[in-house]
């Protein structure tokens, strides 16, 4: 089974329980989450392999660290998976970004796929899927579909807020991908909202209804 991960960090918390009050505006609403993504993705690649370098300080020559030429993919969820791709490429700016547009049905709840643009050599690489919501996991299942289809192997998912059905939902469907979240909520509304979760995260990012 996939591992699940639910950041306790003091910051990542504070930074969560701001962007949770429905009166942030979306300017600091985006701001937080691209710092919230980049907290995360500090932990997140904590696993990343190391080889040794040899580089000559101002004093001496030295064996140091360095990432051993891991290829990375970031790939958010169309459309609010985008708020939180700045803040992991900051810490990662050598990462591919491929996208995938999904939507929900509103009658069925369910996600729909319009549009899959990946790097060529995806199979290569460790992919991060963004995606501030994980609700039902419906569409995190479809966008890991469509990146296996395409020959990814090693994947994470990075998410805001999680419900506990959508992680179940995940780790059923691919017990291979571990999931990250910021928060684990209580469950979903009716209408198949978070709950308490932060609302809709798209219309907030964009400032759209």
């Amino acid at each position: 089974m996939s591992k699940l991960t639910v950041f306790d960090h003091p910051l990542i918390q504070h930074k969560l329980t701001i962007i949770r009050d429905k009166n942030v505006g979306t300017k600091e609403f985006r701001e937080i989450v691209d710092e919230i993504a980049s907290l995360m993705a500090y932990e997140v690649t904590r696993d990343l392999p190391v080889e040794d370098v040899v580089v000559e300080t101002p004093v001496a020559k030295t064996t140091q660290k360095t990432l051993a030429g891991k290829k990375l993919a970031i790939v958010p969820i169309l459309r609010a998976g985008l708020g939180m791709v700045d803040g992991i490429m900051k810490l990662i700016p050598a990462a591919r970004i491929g996208h995938i547009g999904m939507y929900r049905d509103e009658e069925s709840l369910e996600p729909v796929e319009y549009f899959v643009k990946l790097p060529e050599d995806i199979d290569q690489r460790e992919v991060l899927v963004v995606d501030p919501m994980l609700a039902t996991g419906g569409s995190a299942v479809m966008a890991i579909d469509a990146l296996k289809k395409r020959g990814a192997t090693k994947i994470k998912l990075i998410t805001l807020v999680s419900a506990p059905i959508g992680v179940e939902t995940v780790q059923k469907a691919h017990p291979d991908v571990d999931v990250y979240t910021a928060g684990l909520d209580e469950g979903l509304n009716e209408h198949g909202y978070i709950v308490p979760g932060l609302g809709d995260a798209g219309d907030r990012l964009f400032g759209t209804h």
